[in-house]
């Protein structure tokens, strides 16, 4: 079997080791629109980093970036973030997103943190934040819910 989301000793062990860059390899419109992850300069996690691009734009006259993307880029943040802080490798499914727009996405690094609001038996809420030059700042935020699959280890 090919390592992937399916192989759950890679899974395992690329969970174990925080290897996110792995993750974000398979998943092709992540890379088409530039997201990347660091351990978070600020304190524990990750920060994930949204590249600035051309095919990123939405409005060529502000230049701002796209809703799509940025809601994109902030979906994979928190998927990725909760399948790393999750207490056991599952995947999630998203049920709900709801994202708030509060300023205009320029095109410049945008960058996300992720927070793990709840982790229940089959579904969790994660909170995220999006930001350009100040984290004070942000451009979006978004809460999601997720439907967590079965644990990879194959227990209930």
């Amino acid at each position: 079997m090919p390592e992937g989301f399916d192989d759950v000793a890679w899974l395992e062990r690329t969970r174990t080791e925080g290897d996110v860059a792995a993750w974000l390899a398979l998943i092709p419109y992540a890379r088409r629109i530039g997201v990347s992850a660091e351990p978070d300069p600020g304190g524990e996690g990750l920060r994930f980093r949204l590249e600035p691009a051309a095919g990123n734009v939405g409005n060529v006259l502000l230049p701002a970036l796209h809703g799509g993307v940025v809601a994109a880029f902030m979906e994979t943040a928190a998927t990725l973030d909760l399948l790393l802080a999750a207490r056991e490798p599952r995947l999630p499914r998203i049920v709900d997103l709801s994202i708030d727009y509060l300023r205009t996405a320029r095109v410049v690094p945008t960058f996300a943190r992720c927070s793990l609001l709840r982790e229940g038996r089959r579904l969790a809420n994660v909170r995220v934040s999006a930001w350009q030059e100040d984290e004070a700042l942000p451009v979006a935020t978004a809460r999601l819910h997720f439907v967590l699959g079965e644990p990879a280890s194959g227990e209930t």
